[in-house]
């Protein structure tokens, strides 16, 4: 991995101060050098070799993000960031050395709050790493800023944010995947508002507009497909030519 810079350019860093970052990989070197550099970033930067590791300092301390290779020796990364993001909503940042469209969507769509692929520079890791960070803490807010319950009505539709679950009229469950909850959850934050990809992409993922803005696409026509909103005429999520997507529904507290 060329993930190399001058070392010269990383001690004025001073954002990233406090932080405390996992970094996992199975490569020594790539290990060694990602955790080297965060710490030229003013960030605390612990390394390990796989999922066993990762769960052994998960239990013995706290963590901001995690930066979580996709090939990984035992259980892959895919894997681990699956059954991360069904224990807590700490930030992920996959990165892999296999630049594959479909292998980021799939990431993304199981929890990943963002992919980079290598070689990378690490100016980009450092980055990307904030902006998961400022997205989580501004989520977390918003969610405070709602109602005591966290529960919104919109439609026939009624969503909790506290459980990340989709309701119907009807009070049925109707699984989403937490990108489809992301998305979801910003466009019910918004009504009304026309919001572009560059917005979408920024909101639910961070920083990677010019490889993953056709996966904005892909998710509103699955959560279309969920809402049971026709996509020739959609009621409730429409599409603004030209300009982006748009929540056409009044939304309240549950």
């Amino acid at each position: 991995m060329q993930a190399v810079i001058n070392t010269a350019s990383t001690t004025t860093a001073a954002p990233g101060q406090g932080l405390n970052i996992l970094v996992v990989d199975d490569d020594d070197a790539i290990r060694e050098l990602i955790c080297n550099y965060l710490g030229g970033f003013a960030m605390q930067a612990t390394g390990v070799a796989d999922g066993r590791e990762m769960e052994a300092q998960l239990g013995s301390q706290h963590f901001d993000a995690i930066v979580l290779d996709l090939m990984l020796p035992g259980e892959n990364g895919l894997s681990l960031c699956k059954r991360l993001r069904m224990q807590s909503e700490i930030p992920i940042v996959m990165i892999s050395a296999r630049n594959d469209l479909t292998e980021r969507i799939i990431s993304l769509e199981i929890g990943a709050d963002d992919f980079l692929a290598k070689p990378f520079d690490i100016r980009e890791l450092v980055a990307r790493l904030h902006s998961v960070l400022r997205r989580n803490r501004s989520q977390a807010k918003a969610q405070r800023s709602q109602s005591g319950h966290q529960r919104v009505r919109f439609g026939n539709w009624l969503l909790n944010s506290t459980l990340r679950q989709l309701h119907d009229s009807d009070g049925t469950i109707i699984p989403l995947s937490s990108a489809e909850f992301r998305l979801l959850s910003v466009l019910v934050q918004r009504p009304h508002a026309v919001l572009d990809r560059e917005l979408l992409l920024d909101l639910t993922r961070g920083g990677a507009v010019d490889v993953f803005d056709r996966s904005i696409d892909i998710l509103i026509s699955r959560l279309r497909g969920k809402l049971r909103d026709d996509p020739r005429n959609p009621a409730l999520i429409r599409t603004v030519r030209g300009e982006g997507y748009m929540l056409d529904a009044h939304v309240s507290p549950a």
